[in-house]
């Protein structure tokens, strides 16, 4: 399919995270020189946004200030504010968004308050859990958006439900199995690598955990830590790279002691991080990019959360939805007592996320919602 080329920087793409980044790096690259990128510095430092952009060969962002470190109210509301001006100075024909950020909510909010066509990728995605303020923003994003690009039948599926207009939905595959094929290491790359840690493929744990509901109290996140520690004094090692933020918790909840037998490593590259996922014998985190990304590594992952609006990674075996504690653990356990045939059978089963066309088709879309309509003769 090939894409028509549009102005350059007539297609805003509004982000905020290292997540976006990695999920609109292919469509950033269809787009080519039409991409206009706007950073919200939601997550922005060098040392992790910077490594990301290498990484992923992506320009460098115009980047806003002053939104990092905000409450939700107040990254929405200067990010908003700076949107309004950025578009205002410099209008696109289209805003392109993504997920269910606080960057999303303000970009699909700048857009429509000035009438921008307004693409929302991966949309349709529902928790049914009032209680997340991702919940919140991809619902309202999706009631906005010109054009819905839903990764899978569910998805669409649930914007139907709520009478979303036919018309407006596009079933287009997710980008991270693109993202994923063609970012992760080469086998030889990926054997240096695990040698550099002492780990051997399929014999050990992958851990990550950053989300409010398992750091933002002490309980909940020794709850977790606790579980990989046993899992690590049992003898299957246990690699946790930490987020900024995991760290920062453990050291103010005075937990550093459940850390004694566990490897913890500073964030890593994506391609890193996706060439450790591929060998690990299990995966656990809180990540809603991992449910994804373990389906095209053919990983098995514990989701520790309370809920997930990606429920296809869950159906189709590949992971497991647990509660931090005991249920982790002994889930853990089971899971990895079982890893021959469990790997044997997710090397076997397809990803629910398509076939890796999926960038190629948003561009397209976007940019066609782009064009103006030929004035009638």
């Amino acid at each position: 399919m090939n894409v028509p080329r549009l102005p350059r920087a007539s297609v805003a793409v509004v982000l905020g995270t290292r997540p976006e980044l990695v999920k609109l790096a292919p469509l950033i690259h269809e787009l080519g020189p039409a991409a206009r990128l706007l950073h919200t510095g939601q997550h922005w430092d060098e040392a992790m946004s910077g490594r990301f952009l290498r990484d992923l060969d992506l320009p460098h962002p115009e980047l806003l200030t002053g939104i990092g470190g905000r409450p939700r109210a107040g990254q929405i509301a200067h990010s908003l504010d700076q949107l309004d001006a950025a578009f205002t100075r410099r209008r696109p024909a289209a805003v392109v968004v993504q997920g269910d950020t606080n960057a999303t909510l303000a970009g699909a909010l700048a857009a429509n308050a000035l009438d921008i066509p307004l693409v929302h990728v991966e949309a349709g995605l529902r928790s049914f859990d009032r209680a997340m303020p991702e919940e919140h923003n991809r619902v309202m994003v999706d009631h906005v958006a010109d054009l819905l690009c839903a990764a899978t039948p569910a998805n669409a599926a649930n914007l139907r439900a709520e009478s979303v207009d036919e018309r407006r939905i596009a079933v287009t595959g997710n980008t991270v199995v693109e993202v994923v094929r063609g970012r992760i290491p080469d086998r030889p790359a990926r054997t240096a690598l695990l040698a550099t840690y002492g780990l051997r493929p399929d014999t050990y744990v992958l851990a990550t955990v950053h989300r409010p509901e398992n750091t933002d109290t002490a309980e909940a996140l020794r709850a977790v830590l606790a579980e990989l520690d046993e899992i690590a004094r049992a003898g299957t090692p246990v690699l946790f790279p930490m987020h900024p933020r995991t760290r920062a918790a453990v050291e103010r909840f005075d937990l550093t002691a459940l850390l004694r037998r566990i490897t913890t490593v500073g964030p890593t590259g994506y391609g890193e991080f996706l060439a450790l996922a591929r060998h690990a014998a299990l995966l656990v985190s809180d990540s809603g990019g991992i449910q994804e990304e373990c389906t095209v590594l053919g990983r098995p992952l514990l989701v520790v959360r309370r809920s997930t609006e990606r429920p296809e990674a869950v159906d189709t075996g590949f992971a497991a939805l647990v509660r931090p504690g005991p249920e982790l653990g002994e889930t853990a356990r089971s899971w990895l007592a079982d890893t021959p045939r469990r790997l044997a059978r997710l090397a076997a089963t397809p990803s629910p996320y398509g076939d890796g066309l999926a960038s190629t088709r948003i561009a397209h879309l976007t940019t066609q919602l782009a064009q103006p309509a030929p004035i009638a003769a």
